[in-house]
């Protein structure tokens, strides 16, 4: 099953997919948008034309583990998206995944605009192989 993943962002919201086989997620694009509606209708069309099934989105909780505001627009922009989709949508933890992007393209020396434009997309990916690897953890118990 194709699932894509969503990382929310205020200017820039990046999104990934995995295979088929629901191994490896990679990075699928980055969309620029600010304004939260059309934010919404620019993702429904990036999943529908990735041909996902399901949806990831990731939850932006405190270091705590207490969600803010932030953890309340992504809840929000979640259910808005499986209202539009029509397709199943699951929250996933972020927690980290921002720092663990902006290392990842650290070891790959990517700065500049490049970095800019891809950060978001490789935090998406992040979620959404962190939510393969528990789905298949969850599989193997």
């Amino acid at each position: 099953m194709i699932i894509a993943a969503i990382d929310l962002g205020k200017a820039r919201t990046g999104i990934a997919v995995c295979d088929k086989s629901e191994i490896l997620a990679s990075p699928y694009t980055v969309i620029e948008e600010k304004y939260p509606p059309k934010c919404l209708e620019k993702v429904a069309e990036a999943v529908n034309e990735a041909n996902a099934e399901m949806l990831v989105v990731g939850l932006p909780k405190n270091m705590d583990g207490s969600e803010g505001e932030s953890a309340k627009n992504a809840r929000d922009f979640a259910e808005n998206l499986k209202q539009l989709t029509g397709l199943d949508t699951f929250m996933q933890d972020e927690r980290g995944t921002t720092i663990t992007a902006h290392n990842y393209l650290n070891d790959t020396n990517t700065k500049g605009k490049k970095r800019k434009a891809v950060v978001d997309a490789v935090a998406a990916t992040i979620i959404l192989q962190d939510f393969l690897d528990s789905k298949r953890k969850c599989k193997l118990k």
